[in-house]
């Protein structure tokens, strides 16, 4: 009790870190970083104002569309004050709680956003195997419940994450290896036993990643095999195209994911520059890059971009 009732059982602050080897030009690095930020905030806030403004784009399709560009914006704007604060004001310090706060929602947005990509793939199924049910089986409350759904999912799932920490004493370093929190990171600063932290963390990932990556293969797997079954070729071509820009942006957000679980949980001898890039990629690279996706790849929210800028600068 003694131990735990020390002055260092909780740090009063963590060190964030920048980028390895790069602290003398951090300040550069932080423009291309501001330019990711504005265009992940601007892209997805204009698919969410394209989508409200169209009524032609209230389908089901574009409404799970609507909720991943909307966890984009929260996955942004909760990583953006540490990262800014480490690369462009070279103030690297952050409150211990804020930490945890910061963490709690960078996992949540994280498991939403798997959910939503799970959400998507089974809307394509239903829409390419079943077109004609598609609106009976995917009403409007249906596909409001399903991202309700992935929010409560995330939020009751993260919520231990904090409070296992806040239980641990931190002896070690209280450097963190990233610009911001994440839960392995902040564990392995610990000096206490955090076998139950290690087993509730990699069973967080097995259970949300690892099962809406499968369920997601599996739909693709059912969606070719329909596919297959069109007898037109211009058909076939025709149901792909529709899955294009949704296959995109499973392999932007679980490619990085999916190395950057590994690097933390077996990389123990990996260079620390590999354990921040593809940290870095997961985290930013996914929200700058499905608006574009969709942006370019879907012709209706290309076209209802272009007539409502169109109308504006009439």
């Amino acid at each position: 009790m003694e131990f735990i009732n020390s002055s260092w059982f909780q740090p009063p602050t963590l060190l964030l870190t920048g980028i390895p080897g790069l602290e003398a030009v951090e300040i550069w690095i932080s423009i291309p970083l501001c330019v990711m930020y504005i265009i992940a905030i601007l892209g997805n806030c204009t698919i969410l104002f394209v989508i409200k403004t169209i009524s032609s784009l209230h389908e089901p399709q574009y409404i799970f569309l609507s909720m991943l560009a909307a966890t984009d914006v929260g996955l942004s704007l909760s990583t953006l004050p540490t990262v800014l604060n480490v690369f462009l004001l070279n103030n690297r310090e952050i409150e211990f709680h804020s930490c945890l706060t910061q963490m709690f929602f960078i996992h949540t947005f994280s498991f939403m956003e798997s959910a939503i990509l799970l959400a998507m793939a089974f809307d394509r199924f239903v829409a390419i195997r079943n077109p004609l049910h598609y609106t009976v089986i995917l009403t409007p409350p249906r596909v409001i419940e399903i991202g309700l759904a992935a929010m409560i999912r995330g939020v009751v799932l993260v919520a231990p994450l904090p409070i296992l920490l806040k239980r641990l004493p931190f002896c070690k370093n209280v450097i963190l290896s990233h610009c911001y929190c994440y839960h392995p990171d902040i564990m392995k600063l610990a000096c206490g036993p955090i076998r139950v932290n290690i087993i509730y963390g990699l069973s967080l990932v097995l259970c949300i990643f690892g099962v809406d990556s499968v369920f997601i293969v599996i739909s693709y797997i059912l969606i070719f095999k329909t596919v297959l079954g069109i007898a037109s070729e211009d058909g076939q071509l025709k149901a792909l195209n529709t899955c294009v820009s949704h296959i995109f942006t499973v392999c932007i957000f679980y490619v990085p994911l999916i190395v950057l679980a590994l690097i933390h949980r077996f990389g123990t001898f990996t260079s620390p520059l590999l354990h921040v890039t593809m940290a870095n990629l997961f985290l930013f690279l996914t929200p700058v890059l499905n608006p574009l996706v969709y942006s370019l790849k879907t012709k209706q929210i290309r076209s209802a971009v272009h007539k409502i800028f169109k109308g504006r600068q009439n």
